[in-house]
């Protein structure tokens, strides 16, 4: 029996978590900054203010 499957599926795992809670982070911080906009802009590009607030504040976005 190897180890080597199992420990390589710990560490993918691992990234996999570390690359969505970056991803998170990334869009709480994007959102965010779009809250800087005017209502206007924001609705000319598909944006609601509402739930960039959502995303903003949002542990899981």
């Amino acid at each position: 029996m190897s180890t080597i499957p199992a420990r390589r599926g710990f560490f993918r795992s691992a990234v996999n978590a570390l690359i969505e809670a970056r991803q998170r982070e990334a869009s709480r911080y994007v959102s965010g900054v779009l809250l800087g906009f005017d209502d206007e802009t924001l609705k000319a590009n598909g944006y609601d203010r509402e739930e960039l607030k959502k995303a903003a504040r949002s542990r899981y976005v």
